[in-house]
């Protein structure tokens, strides 16, 4: 078969060598390529794996013989997924390899933010010491309300991190978790996003984007925030306001943040939307690697490969994600 893989900068050495060992034409796609380019490329291809690339609907109605699209990560928000159903795609992601590893991206940010430790490492290479004035003054994460926005499985992980790992008082929102599984795993249930924002010295976002999500967090729910607290993002970047993000850390609206990713990727030092973070002692930003690890690329190459068989073999393939865009799909087995 043509398998076509974009993101070829995300290196998945595993998965290319056994798809090209098992006798499959793998060609590999650089981030950024253009639709058009997309097309050309699909247009005799059975299999698509992406990753950050747009799937729309033109690319998918160009591609006559695809027969499954593999996400191989956990956001399905750059497919247009209805056009791939109307064709019979199966379209399916990884949802598991990194439950744990983006939750400790997210306690690193946090930690880091609340330790004050990019600042002191660059007090420290440029002048070689800090003496305990109030600048370098940072807080205790025990005791803290952290404010869990999506309690799915990586939020759940960041949970249990902050509560029974550092004794936070954690509170979550999450429309569609009914509170007796929040309160089973020793955390608060908050009846309104505005609620969650108003009590938590850190917020930290773990939902999927989807139409209601865009935006959750604008400029009224920054201004919701306390003026101490910080905001952590590793989900997804579209789901705040970035414009009015800058404004909030720039006026003192909260305190600091912490971002790994971003609605228009890759970041720019210039002409971006939120280059002005750039230069900000009170934030960090990481380049949306808080999913990799060596542990868990190695989950996601052999279930990324795993889903690659069943679509070759045409046996049913495995949906594990709960997410309804990917639910009651023809040829898809479900847990």
């Amino acid at each position: 078969m043509k398998i076509v893989r974009t993101d070829a900068e995300l290196q998945t050495p595993i998965t290319d060598a056994a798809l090209r060992g098992a006798g499959h034409d793998l060609v590999t796609l650089p981030d950024g390529i253009d639709e058009d380019s997309l097309i050309a490329a699909l247009a005799d291809a059975d299999l698509l794996l992406m990753c950050y690339t747009p799937v729309t609907a033109r690319v998918i109605a160009a591609a006559p013989k695809l027969r499954g699209i593999v996400k191989y990560g956990v956001g399905i928000d750059a497919i247009d997924i209805p056009a791939a159903k109307a064709r019979g795609i199966t379209v399916v992601n990884i949802p598991e390899y990194a439950e744990e590893t983006v939750g400790e991206g997210a306690f690193t940010l946090m930690i880091a933010l609340a330790k004050r430790l990019i600042p002191l490492d660059r007090q420290m290479r440029a002048h070689g010491w800090a003496w305990p004035e109030p600048r370098w003054q940072g807080n205790d994460i025990a005791g803290k309300t952290v404010g869990i926005v999506g309690f799915g499985k990586i939020g759940r992980s960041m949970a249990r991190m902050c509560g029974k790992g550092f004794r936070a008082d954690v509170v979550a929102y999450s429309p569609h978790t009914p509170a007796s599984d929040m309160e089973a795993q020793g955390v608060r249930h908050a009846e309104s996003l505005h609620a969650l924002l108003a009590q938590s010295d850190i917020v930290s976002i773990h939902c999927v984007l989807n139409d209601s999500t865009h935006h959750l967090i604008g400029e009224a729910e920054l201004r919701a925030m306390q003026t101490h607290a910080h905001l952590i993002n590793v989900s997804r970047g579209a789901i705040v306001d970035e414009a009015a993000l800058v404004r909030a850390l720039q006026e003192g609206w909260i305190a600091g943040a912490g971002l790994d990713v971003f609605s228009d990727e890759p970041l720019r030092r210039e002409d971006h939307m939120i280059s002005p973070l750039y230069d900000m002692e009170n934030v960090i930003l990481s380049p949306h690697l808080t999913f990799y690890t060596a542990e868990a690329m190695e989950r996601l190459e052999r279930e990324t490969l795993e889903r690659c068989a069943e679509l070759i073999e045409g046996r049913p393939v495995l949906i594990k994600s709960t997410d309804p865009r990917l639910q009651d799909q023809p040829g898809a087995r479900y847990p």
